[in-house]
Protein backbone atom coordinates (compact mmCIF):
# COMPACT_ATOMS: atom_id res chain seq x y z
CA UNK A 1 0.00 0.00 0.00
CA UNK A 2 1.21 3.26 -0.61
CA UNK A 3 0.52 4.64 3.14
CA UNK A 4 -3.09 3.58 2.70
CA UNK A 5 -5.45 5.80 4.74
CA UNK A 6 -7.41 3.56 7.50
CA UNK A 7 -10.01 5.38 8.68
CA UNK A 8 -9.93 7.02 12.19
CA UNK A 9 -12.54 8.57 14.30
CA UNK A 10 -12.50 12.03 14.44
CA UNK A 11 -12.26 12.13 18.47
CA UNK A 12 -9.15 10.57 17.90
CA UNK A 13 -7.49 12.87 15.16
CA UNK A 14 -8.32 15.47 17.86
CA UNK A 15 -6.66 13.74 20.81
CA UNK A 16 -3.59 13.39 18.26
CA UNK A 17 -3.19 16.92 17.53
CA UNK A 18 -4.16 18.19 21.08
CA UNK A 19 -3.06 15.53 23.28
CA UNK A 20 0.09 15.11 21.22
CA UNK A 21 1.46 18.10 20.01
CA UNK A 22 4.23 16.61 18.68
CA UNK A 23 2.83 15.10 16.11
CA UNK A 24 2.24 18.06 13.79
CA UNK A 25 0.29 18.23 10.55
CA UNK A 26 -2.10 15.55 10.34
CA UNK A 27 -3.82 16.54 7.66
CA UNK A 28 -3.74 14.54 4.73
CA UNK A 29 -0.68 15.19 1.61
CA UNK A 30 -2.00 14.54 -1.00
CA UNK A 31 0.90 13.54 -3.46
CA UNK A 32 1.03 12.22 -6.79
CA UNK A 33 -2.66 11.14 -5.75
CA UNK A 34 -1.48 9.27 -2.89
CA UNK A 35 -2.83 9.66 0.71
CA UNK A 36 -0.26 10.11 2.89
CA UNK A 37 -0.19 11.46 6.59
CA UNK A 38 2.32 14.53 6.97
CA UNK A 39 3.89 14.04 10.65
CA UNK A 40 7.41 14.97 11.72
CA UNK A 41 9.84 14.25 14.61
CA UNK A 42 10.13 16.53 17.65
CA UNK A 43 12.93 17.28 19.82
CA UNK A 44 11.38 19.91 21.77
CA UNK A 45 11.22 19.63 25.62
CA UNK A 46 7.08 19.30 25.49
CA UNK A 47 7.20 15.56 25.30
CA UNK A 48 4.19 13.34 26.18
CA UNK A 49 4.64 9.43 27.61
CA UNK A 50 4.51 6.76 25.10
CA UNK A 51 1.25 4.68 25.59
CA UNK A 52 1.90 1.01 26.14
CA UNK A 53 1.76 -1.66 24.11
CA UNK A 54 -0.94 -3.23 25.56
CA UNK A 55 -4.13 -4.92 24.06
CA UNK A 56 -1.99 -7.16 21.52
CA UNK A 57 -3.64 -10.78 20.99
CA UNK A 58 -0.22 -12.39 21.13
CA UNK A 59 3.64 -11.65 20.82
CA UNK A 60 6.02 -13.40 18.07
CA UNK A 61 9.87 -13.44 18.54
CA UNK A 62 9.27 -12.44 22.15
CA UNK A 63 8.52 -15.04 24.91
CA UNK A 64 5.90 -12.33 26.28
CA UNK A 65 4.65 -8.46 26.28
CA UNK A 66 7.19 -6.12 26.34
CA UNK A 67 6.84 -2.95 27.99
CA UNK A 68 8.30 0.56 26.62
CA UNK A 69 8.71 1.97 30.36
CA UNK A 70 9.88 -1.14 31.70
CA UNK A 71 11.70 -3.30 29.59
CA UNK A 72 13.14 -0.88 26.88
CA UNK A 73 14.10 1.58 28.76
CA UNK A 74 17.09 3.65 28.36
CA UNK A 75 16.79 2.70 24.70
CA UNK A 76 15.40 4.39 21.73
CA UNK A 77 12.57 2.41 20.36
CA UNK A 78 11.12 2.31 16.80
CA UNK A 79 7.48 1.25 16.11
CA UNK A 80 6.95 -0.42 12.80
CA UNK A 81 3.14 -0.14 12.25
CA UNK A 82 2.47 -2.73 9.62
CA UNK A 83 0.41 -5.27 7.76
CA UNK A 84 1.50 -8.29 6.16
CA UNK A 85 -0.30 -7.61 2.91
CA UNK A 86 0.83 -3.84 2.46
CA UNK A 87 3.63 -3.54 -0.62
CA UNK A 88 4.88 -0.38 0.92
CA UNK A 89 5.59 -1.90 4.60
CA UNK A 90 7.11 -5.09 2.76
CA UNK A 91 9.83 -2.46 1.11
CA UNK A 92 10.40 -1.00 4.83
CA UNK A 93 11.39 -4.14 6.21
CA UNK A 94 15.06 -3.62 4.71
CA UNK A 95 15.62 -0.12 5.38
CA UNK A 96 14.72 -0.97 8.60
CA UNK A 97 17.01 -4.28 9.35
CA UNK A 98 19.82 -1.87 8.27
CA UNK A 99 18.74 0.81 11.02
CA UNK A 100 18.44 -2.11 13.65
CA UNK A 101 22.22 -3.17 12.44
CA UNK A 102 23.91 0.49 12.78
CA UNK A 103 21.80 0.80 16.14
CA UNK A 104 22.56 -2.57 17.51
CA UNK A 105 23.33 -1.13 20.97
CA UNK A 106 21.11 2.15 21.21
CA UNK A 107 17.54 0.44 19.30
CA UNK A 108 15.25 -1.77 19.43
CA UNK A 109 12.43 -1.77 16.83
CA UNK A 110 8.98 -3.48 17.73
CA UNK A 111 6.54 -4.27 15.26
CA UNK A 112 3.01 -3.65 15.79
CA UNK A 113 1.09 -5.87 13.29
CA UNK A 114 -2.42 -3.84 12.96
CA UNK A 115 -4.40 -6.13 10.25
CA UNK A 116 -6.32 -4.77 7.43
CA UNK A 117 -7.46 -7.77 6.04
CA UNK A 118 -9.43 -10.75 8.49
CA UNK A 119 -7.17 -12.73 7.70
CA UNK A 120 -4.08 -11.15 8.94
CA UNK A 121 -5.42 -11.08 12.73
CA UNK A 122 -4.41 -14.19 13.42
CA UNK A 123 -1.47 -14.64 15.02
CA UNK A 124 0.05 -17.86 13.27
CA UNK A 125 -0.47 -15.74 9.69
CA UNK A 126 1.69 -13.20 11.01
CA UNK A 127 4.35 -15.71 12.11
CA UNK A 128 4.28 -16.75 8.85
CA UNK A 129 4.55 -13.41 7.36
CA UNK A 130 7.57 -12.50 10.11
CA UNK A 131 9.12 -16.12 8.91
CA UNK A 132 8.90 -15.43 4.96
CA UNK A 133 9.86 -11.68 5.24
CA UNK A 134 13.29 -12.95 7.66
CA UNK A 135 11.78 -10.53 10.57
CA UNK A 136 14.22 -10.77 13.59
CA UNK A 137 12.38 -8.19 16.19
CA UNK A 138 9.68 -8.60 18.46
CA UNK A 139 5.84 -8.33 16.69
CA UNK A 140 2.76 -7.65 18.07
CA UNK A 141 -0.59 -8.67 17.20
CA UNK A 142 -2.49 -5.71 17.20
CA UNK A 143 -5.51 -7.64 16.07
CA UNK A 144 -8.13 -5.28 17.25
CA UNK A 145 -6.07 -1.86 17.26
CA UNK A 146 -6.05 -0.81 20.20
CA UNK A 147 -2.27 0.06 19.86
CA UNK A 148 -2.97 1.51 16.92
CA UNK A 149 -5.28 3.98 18.37
CA UNK A 150 -3.24 5.03 21.39
CA UNK A 151 -0.57 6.44 18.92
CA UNK A 152 -3.30 8.12 16.49
CA UNK A 153 -1.72 5.81 13.50
CA UNK A 154 -3.96 6.25 10.13
CA UNK A 155 -2.14 4.54 7.57
CA UNK A 156 0.48 1.97 6.91
CA UNK A 157 3.25 1.91 6.81
CA UNK A 158 3.94 4.42 10.32
CA UNK A 159 7.18 4.44 12.42
CA UNK A 160 6.58 6.04 15.89
CA UNK A 161 9.84 7.08 17.19
CA UNK A 162 10.62 6.64 21.48
CA UNK A 163 13.48 8.05 23.51
CA UNK A 164 15.30 6.13 26.17
CA UNK A 165 13.19 8.13 29.03
CA UNK A 166 9.86 6.82 27.28
CA UNK A 167 9.11 10.36 25.47
CA UNK A 168 7.40 9.98 22.35
CA UNK A 169 8.75 12.01 19.29
CA UNK A 170 6.36 11.72 16.70
CA UNK A 171 5.77 9.33 13.56
CA UNK A 172 6.60 9.20 9.92
CA UNK A 173 4.70 7.88 7.62
CA UNK A 174 5.04 5.99 4.22
CA UNK A 175 7.74 4.25 2.70
CA UNK A 176 11.05 5.66 2.61
CA UNK A 177 11.30 7.38 5.83
CA UNK A 178 13.89 5.11 7.54
CA UNK A 179 16.46 7.83 6.39
CA UNK A 180 14.83 10.83 8.55
CA UNK A 181 14.62 8.53 11.71
CA UNK A 182 18.58 7.79 10.69
CA UNK A 183 19.28 11.31 11.44
CA UNK A 184 17.03 12.00 14.11
CA UNK A 185 18.55 9.50 16.09
CA UNK A 186 22.01 9.91 15.20
CA UNK A 187 21.04 12.91 16.85
CA UNK A 188 19.66 12.12 19.65
CA UNK A 189 21.51 8.92 20.66
CA UNK A 190 24.52 12.22 21.68
CA UNK A 191 22.26 14.21 23.52
CA UNK A 192 21.04 11.02 25.86
CA UNK A 193 24.66 9.65 25.99
CA UNK A 194 25.82 13.51 27.48
CA UNK A 195 22.49 13.10 29.92
CA UNK A 196 23.40 9.14 30.73
CA UNK A 197 20.22 8.05 30.02
CA UNK A 198 21.11 5.90 27.79
CA UNK A 199 21.68 2.05 27.95
CA UNK A 200 23.87 0.68 25.78
CA UNK A 201 23.94 -3.08 26.51
CA UNK A 202 22.75 -4.84 23.32
CA UNK A 203 19.03 -6.65 24.45
CA UNK A 204 18.12 -10.12 23.21
CA UNK A 205 14.62 -11.18 22.67
CA UNK A 206 13.17 -14.96 23.06
CA UNK A 207 13.36 -15.76 19.54
CA UNK A 208 13.84 -19.74 18.76
CA UNK A 209 10.55 -20.82 19.41
CA UNK A 210 9.77 -18.41 16.41
CA UNK A 211 12.10 -19.73 14.35
CA UNK A 212 10.17 -22.76 13.79
CA UNK A 213 11.48 -23.46 9.66
CA UNK A 214 10.45 -26.77 8.41
CA UNK A 215 12.84 -28.80 6.90
CA UNK A 216 11.27 -28.46 2.98
CA UNK A 217 11.94 -28.65 -0.38
CA UNK A 218 10.12 -25.11 -0.84
CA UNK A 219 9.78 -22.62 1.48
CA UNK A 220 7.15 -19.78 0.51
CA UNK A 221 6.56 -20.64 -3.43
CA UNK A 222 4.86 -17.59 -4.48
CA UNK A 223 4.42 -18.46 -8.23
CA UNK A 224 4.92 -21.42 -10.55
CA UNK A 225 4.97 -22.09 -14.27
CA UNK A 226 3.99 -25.45 -16.23
CA UNK A 227 5.50 -26.35 -19.73
CA UNK A 228 3.64 -29.10 -21.62
CA UNK A 229 5.16 -28.95 -24.66
CA UNK A 230 9.07 -29.26 -22.64
CA UNK A 231 7.64 -31.20 -19.88
CA UNK A 232 8.46 -29.23 -17.23
CA UNK A 233 7.75 -27.15 -14.29
CA UNK A 234 9.15 -23.87 -12.83
CA UNK A 235 8.87 -22.52 -9.15
CA UNK A 236 9.46 -20.04 -7.73
CA UNK A 237 11.18 -20.54 -4.42
CA UNK A 238 10.50 -17.54 -3.32
CA UNK A 239 12.42 -17.25 0.25
CA UNK A 240 14.62 -19.71 -0.93
CA UNK A 241 15.69 -17.26 -3.21
CA UNK A 242 15.74 -19.40 -6.06
CA UNK A 243 14.15 -20.62 -8.99
CA UNK A 244 13.46 -24.99 -8.93
CA UNK A 245 13.19 -26.57 -12.38
CA UNK A 246 11.84 -30.35 -11.88
CA UNK A 247 10.10 -31.96 -14.86
CA UNK A 248 5.72 -32.47 -14.73
CA UNK A 249 5.90 -35.26 -12.65
CA UNK A 250 8.46 -33.40 -9.52
CA UNK A 251 12.07 -35.04 -10.37
CA UNK A 252 15.08 -32.20 -10.30
CA UNK A 253 16.10 -30.98 -13.51
CA UNK A 254 18.14 -27.70 -12.22
CA UNK A 255 18.20 -25.28 -9.42
CA UNK A 256 19.24 -21.43 -10.40
CA UNK A 257 20.46 -19.87 -7.20
CA UNK A 258 22.53 -20.42 -4.10
CA UNK A 259 19.46 -19.85 -1.52
CA UNK A 260 21.05 -16.41 -0.19
CA UNK A 261 19.10 -13.21 -1.00
CA UNK A 262 21.40 -11.36 -3.04
CA UNK A 263 21.78 -9.87 -7.12
CA UNK A 264 24.57 -12.01 -9.07
CA UNK A 265 24.18 -13.09 -12.70
CA UNK A 266 26.09 -16.14 -13.88
CA UNK A 267 25.97 -19.50 -13.79
CA UNK A 268 23.02 -21.08 -12.08
CA UNK A 269 25.02 -22.48 -9.01
CA UNK A 270 26.64 -19.00 -8.46
CA UNK A 271 23.84 -16.42 -9.06
CA UNK A 272 21.43 -15.05 -6.49
CA UNK A 273 17.97 -13.80 -6.15
CA UNK A 274 16.07 -12.06 -3.95
CA UNK A 275 12.25 -13.35 -3.30
CA UNK A 276 11.87 -14.41 -7.60
CA UNK A 277 8.11 -14.33 -8.53
CA UNK A 278 5.72 -14.32 -11.57
CA UNK A 279 8.07 -16.32 -14.51
CA UNK A 280 7.03 -16.44 -18.28
CA UNK A 281 9.05 -19.18 -20.88
CA UNK A 282 9.91 -17.83 -24.57
CA UNK A 283 12.23 -20.33 -26.16
CA UNK A 284 14.23 -21.42 -24.03
CA UNK A 285 14.81 -18.35 -22.12
CA UNK A 286 13.17 -18.33 -18.56
CA UNK A 287 12.41 -14.71 -17.64
CA UNK A 288 11.47 -13.89 -13.81
CA UNK A 289 10.49 -11.35 -11.82
CA UNK A 290 13.14 -11.01 -8.95
CA UNK A 291 10.66 -9.17 -6.67
CA UNK A 292 12.97 -7.79 -3.57
CA UNK A 293 15.69 -6.91 -6.66
CA UNK A 294 13.53 -5.20 -8.74
CA UNK A 295 14.58 -6.49 -11.30
CA UNK A 296 13.71 -8.65 -14.64
CA UNK A 297 16.19 -11.83 -14.64
CA UNK A 298 16.60 -14.27 -17.93
CA UNK A 299 17.62 -17.82 -17.23
CA UNK A 300 19.13 -19.48 -20.13
CA UNK A 301 18.02 -22.87 -19.48
CA UNK A 302 20.88 -24.23 -22.47
CA UNK A 303 23.59 -22.24 -21.24
CA UNK A 304 22.39 -22.83 -17.44
CA UNK A 305 23.08 -18.80 -17.07
CA UNK A 306 21.65 -15.91 -15.39
CA UNK A 307 21.03 -12.41 -16.66
CA UNK A 308 19.74 -8.98 -15.85
CA UNK A 309 17.64 -7.71 -18.68
CA UNK A 310 15.94 -5.03 -16.78
CA UNK A 311 15.69 -2.73 -13.95
CA UNK A 312 18.58 -0.86 -11.98
CA UNK A 313 18.47 -3.31 -8.91
CA UNK A 314 16.86 -0.49 -6.98
CA UNK A 315 13.93 0.14 -6.27
CA UNK A 316 12.65 2.96 -7.83
CA UNK A 317 9.83 4.52 -5.41
CA UNK A 318 8.53 8.01 -8.31
CA UNK A 319 8.13 6.96 -11.71
CA UNK A 320 5.04 6.02 -12.40
CA UNK A 321 5.07 7.65 -16.12
CA UNK A 322 8.46 7.26 -18.32
CA UNK A 323 9.65 4.48 -19.90
CA UNK A 324 13.46 3.95 -21.76
CA UNK A 325 16.08 0.86 -22.02
CA UNK A 326 15.57 -1.96 -19.99
CA UNK A 327 18.59 -1.66 -18.01
CA UNK A 328 18.79 1.92 -17.50
CA UNK A 329 14.84 2.36 -15.54
CA UNK A 330 13.95 1.44 -12.10
CA UNK A 331 11.00 -0.85 -11.01
CA UNK A 332 9.04 -1.16 -8.47
CA UNK A 333 8.52 -4.71 -6.56
CA UNK A 334 7.49 -6.83 -9.81
CA UNK A 335 5.31 -9.57 -9.16
CA UNK A 336 3.82 -11.36 -12.08
CA UNK A 337 4.90 -11.81 -15.36
CA UNK A 338 2.37 -12.71 -18.79
CA UNK A 339 3.69 -13.19 -21.95
CA UNK A 340 1.82 -11.44 -24.72
CA UNK A 341 -0.09 -13.83 -27.19
CA UNK A 342 2.12 -12.69 -30.01
CA UNK A 343 5.18 -13.22 -28.15
CA UNK A 344 6.28 -9.77 -28.72
CA UNK A 345 6.25 -8.25 -25.14
CA UNK A 346 5.90 -9.44 -21.68
CA UNK A 347 3.23 -7.74 -19.26
CA UNK A 348 4.16 -6.88 -15.62
CA UNK A 349 2.66 -6.61 -12.81
CA UNK A 350 4.20 -3.62 -10.90
CA UNK A 351 2.69 -4.04 -7.37
CA UNK A 352 5.04 -1.31 -6.04
CA UNK A 353 3.81 1.09 -8.43
CA UNK A 354 0.07 0.29 -8.57
CA UNK A 355 0.38 0.00 -12.35
CA UNK A 356 1.00 -2.72 -15.34
CA UNK A 357 4.30 -1.96 -17.42
CA UNK A 358 5.87 -3.94 -20.49
CA UNK A 359 9.13 -5.09 -21.75
CA UNK A 360 9.26 -4.95 -25.34
CA UNK A 361 11.39 -8.25 -26.12
CA UNK A 362 12.51 -6.50 -29.24
CA UNK A 363 13.49 -3.47 -28.00
CA UNK A 364 14.61 -4.05 -24.84
CA UNK A 365 12.80 -1.45 -22.81
CA UNK A 366 10.30 -1.09 -20.55
CA UNK A 367 7.40 1.67 -20.61
CA UNK A 368 4.25 2.20 -18.03
CA UNK A 369 0.94 0.53 -19.92
CA UNK A 370 -2.19 0.88 -17.34
CA UNK A 371 -2.83 2.56 -14.36
CA UNK A 372 -1.45 6.11 -13.18
CA UNK A 373 -0.14 4.80 -10.25
CA UNK A 374 -2.25 5.87 -7.78
CA UNK A 375 -3.72 3.16 -5.19
CA UNK A 376 -7.13 2.39 -5.83
CA UNK A 377 -9.89 0.84 -7.72
CA UNK A 378 -11.15 3.07 -10.58
CA UNK A 379 -11.81 1.69 -14.18
CA UNK A 380 -11.44 3.74 -17.35
CA UNK A 381 -9.15 4.50 -19.88
CA UNK A 382 -5.70 3.02 -19.78
CA UNK A 383 -3.92 6.00 -18.45
CA UNK A 384 -5.95 7.05 -15.73
CA UNK A 385 -7.30 3.79 -14.30
CA UNK A 386 -6.36 2.88 -10.97
CA UNK A 387 -4.64 -0.54 -9.27
CA UNK A 388 -3.94 -1.24 -5.77
CA UNK A 389 -0.96 -3.66 -5.73
CA UNK A 390 -1.47 -5.95 -8.97
CA UNK A 391 0.40 -9.38 -8.41
CA UNK A 392 -1.44 -11.68 -10.75
CA UNK A 393 -1.67 -12.07 -14.53
CA UNK A 394 -3.34 -13.95 -17.16
CA UNK A 395 -5.18 -13.73 -20.53
CA UNK A 396 -7.61 -14.82 -23.11
CA UNK A 397 -5.86 -13.97 -25.83
CA UNK A 398 -7.78 -10.41 -26.05
CA UNK A 399 -8.01 -9.00 -22.76
CA UNK A 400 -5.69 -8.98 -19.81
CA UNK A 401 -6.93 -9.94 -16.42
CA UNK A 402 -5.74 -9.16 -13.24
CA UNK A 403 -5.36 -9.76 -9.17
CA UNK A 404 -5.56 -6.63 -8.29
CA UNK A 405 -4.90 -7.87 -4.20
CA UNK A 406 -5.37 -4.86 -2.14
CA UNK A 407 -8.79 -4.13 -3.44
CA UNK A 408 -9.56 -8.12 -3.82
CA UNK A 409 -11.06 -7.17 -7.01
CA UNK A 410 -10.00 -8.89 -10.85
CA UNK A 411 -9.98 -6.61 -13.41
CA UNK A 412 -9.85 -6.65 -17.15
CA UNK A 413 -7.71 -4.42 -19.21
CA UNK A 414 -7.06 -4.35 -23.26
CA UNK A 415 -4.37 -6.46 -24.96
CA UNK A 416 -4.80 -3.91 -27.97
CA UNK A 417 -3.87 -0.60 -25.90
CA UNK A 418 -7.23 0.60 -26.84
CA UNK A 419 -10.39 0.51 -24.67
CA UNK A 420 -11.10 1.08 -21.18
CA UNK A 421 -9.89 -1.05 -18.11
CA UNK A 422 -13.10 -2.39 -16.46
CA UNK A 423 -13.67 -4.19 -12.87
CA UNK A 424 -15.51 -7.69 -12.77
CA UNK A 425 -15.61 -8.25 -9.12
CA UNK A 426 -14.24 -5.63 -6.57
CA UNK A 427 -15.24 -3.07 -4.78
CA UNK A 428 -12.21 -1.02 -2.86
CA UNK A 429 -9.57 -1.04 -0.96
CA UNK A 430 -11.97 -2.21 2.53
CA UNK A 431 -14.65 -4.13 0.68
CA UNK A 432 -13.54 -8.02 1.07
CA UNK A 433 -14.65 -10.95 2.61
CA UNK A 434 -15.62 -14.81 1.26
CA UNK A 435 -18.63 -14.34 -0.88
CA UNK A 436 -19.29 -15.85 -4.42
CA UNK A 437 -22.38 -14.20 -6.44
CA UNK A 438 -22.48 -12.42 -9.42
CA UNK A 439 -21.18 -8.94 -9.96
CA UNK A 440 -20.77 -6.24 -6.53
CA UNK A 441 -22.01 -8.94 -4.67
CA UNK A 442 -19.21 -11.16 -4.75
CA UNK A 443 -15.92 -10.65 -2.46
CA UNK A 444 -12.78 -11.37 -2.21
CA UNK A 445 -9.21 -11.47 -0.01
CA UNK A 446 -6.45 -10.13 -1.35
CA UNK A 447 -6.80 -12.45 -4.10
CA UNK A 448 -3.04 -13.19 -5.95
CA UNK A 449 -3.14 -15.42 -8.41
CA UNK A 450 -5.75 -16.03 -11.89
CA UNK A 451 -5.68 -18.06 -14.60
CA UNK A 452 -8.03 -18.20 -17.79
CA UNK A 453 -8.90 -22.19 -19.06
CA UNK A 454 -12.25 -22.67 -21.11
CA UNK A 455 -13.41 -19.88 -20.86
CA UNK A 456 -13.76 -18.94 -17.27
CA UNK A 457 -11.01 -17.21 -15.10
CA UNK A 458 -9.43 -19.50 -11.50
CA UNK A 459 -8.92 -17.15 -9.34
CA UNK A 460 -6.50 -17.64 -6.19
CA UNK A 461 -8.15 -16.19 -3.30
CA UNK A 462 -5.27 -16.01 -0.91
CA UNK A 463 -6.21 -15.01 2.35
CA UNK A 464 -9.80 -17.00 1.97
CA UNK A 465 -6.99 -20.17 1.26
CA UNK A 466 -9.62 -21.29 -1.86
CA UNK A 467 -10.09 -21.39 -5.84
CA UNK A 468 -13.07 -19.34 -7.36
CA UNK A 469 -14.10 -19.54 -10.33
CA UNK A 470 -15.11 -16.46 -12.26
CA UNK A 471 -16.97 -16.06 -15.53
CA UNK A 472 -15.73 -12.78 -17.30
CA UNK A 473 -19.03 -12.63 -19.45
CA UNK A 474 -21.33 -12.80 -16.50
CA UNK A 475 -19.38 -12.07 -13.54
CA UNK A 476 -20.70 -14.61 -11.88
CA UNK A 477 -17.99 -15.92 -9.66
CA UNK A 478 -18.48 -19.15 -6.83
CA UNK A 479 -15.77 -21.84 -5.18
CA UNK A 480 -14.41 -24.04 -7.13
CA UNK A 481 -12.31 -25.81 -4.20
CA UNK A 482 -10.95 -24.99 -1.14
CA UNK A 483 -13.32 -23.85 2.24
CA UNK A 484 -13.80 -26.83 4.46
CA UNK A 485 -12.00 -25.34 7.87
CA UNK A 486 -11.01 -28.93 9.64
CA UNK A 487 -9.38 -30.50 6.26
CA UNK A 488 -8.38 -27.25 4.38
CA UNK A 489 -7.06 -28.11 1.28
CA UNK A 490 -4.70 -24.88 0.43
CA UNK A 491 -3.06 -22.36 2.43
CA UNK A 492 -3.05 -19.31 0.77
CA UNK A 493 -2.34 -19.99 -2.80
CA UNK A 494 -0.95 -17.49 -4.90
CA UNK A 495 0.38 -18.90 -8.30
CA UNK A 496 -0.96 -21.36 -10.80
CA UNK A 497 -0.27 -22.81 -13.97
CA UNK A 498 -1.80 -25.78 -16.16
CA UNK A 499 -0.70 -28.45 -18.15
CA UNK A 500 -1.96 -31.99 -19.24
CA UNK A 501 -4.62 -31.36 -17.93
CA UNK A 502 -3.54 -30.53 -14.34
CA UNK A 503 -3.25 -27.61 -12.75
CA UNK A 504 -0.37 -27.06 -10.64
CA UNK A 505 -0.99 -24.05 -7.32
CA UNK A 506 1.92 -22.74 -5.39
CA UNK A 507 0.55 -23.10 -2.07
CA UNK A 508 2.51 -20.67 -0.41
CA UNK A 509 2.31 -20.65 3.39
CA UNK A 510 2.13 -24.86 3.00
CA UNK A 511 5.27 -25.02 1.39
CA UNK A 512 4.44 -26.78 -0.97
CA UNK A 513 3.15 -27.36 -5.03
CA UNK A 514 -0.68 -28.64 -4.96
CA UNK A 515 -2.21 -30.54 -8.20
CA UNK A 516 -5.67 -30.59 -9.44
CA UNK A 517 -6.88 -33.07 -11.69
CA UNK A 518 -8.97 -30.41 -13.69
CA UNK A 519 -11.43 -33.58 -14.71
CA UNK A 520 -12.04 -34.83 -11.66
CA UNK A 521 -10.83 -32.50 -8.94
CA UNK A 522 -8.90 -34.27 -6.93
CA UNK A 523 -6.03 -32.77 -5.34
CA UNK A 524 -2.83 -33.76 -4.19
CA UNK A 525 0.52 -32.66 -3.09
CA UNK A 526 3.98 -32.73 -5.98
CA UNK A 527 6.35 -35.02 -4.57
CA UNK A 528 9.46 -32.95 -5.43
CA UNK A 529 12.67 -35.75 -5.91
CA UNK A 530 16.16 -34.69 -5.63
CA UNK A 531 15.59 -31.04 -4.91
CA UNK A 532 17.12 -30.00 -1.49
CA UNK A 533 16.00 -28.10 1.66
CA UNK A 534 18.36 -24.71 1.96
CA UNK A 535 20.70 -24.75 5.19
CA UNK A 536 20.86 -22.01 6.82
CA UNK A 537 24.39 -20.51 7.96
Amino acid sequence: MNSTQRRVPTARLLWVVIGLPVVIGVGLLLQRGMERTGSRLNAQEQLSKAPELEGGAGWINSSGPISIHKDLKGKFVVLDFWTLCCINCIHTLPDLAKLEKKYEKELVVIGVHSAKFENEKNTESIRKAVLRYQITHPVVNDAEMKIWEKYGVSSWPTLAVIDPEGNFHGALSGEGRVEDIDKYLAKQIEEHRKKKTLNEKPLRFDTAKFRDRPDTSLYFPGKVLADAAGKRLFIADSTHHRVVVTDLDGNKLAIAGTGEPGRKDGAFDKAQFDDPQGMVLKDDILYVADRKNHCLRTLDLKAGQVKTVAGTGKQDRENRGIGGPGLEIGMNSPWDLLLSPDGKMIFIAMAGHHQIWTYDLREQRLDPYAGDGAENIRDGGLGMARFAQPSGLTTDGKRLYVADSEVSAIRSVPLDGRGDVRTLVGLGLFKFGDEDGTGDDVRLQHALGVLFHEGKIIVADTYNSKLKLLDPETRECKTYLGGDKKAPLFNEPAGMSMANGKLYVADTNAHRIRVVDLKTKAVSTLELKGVPPVVIR
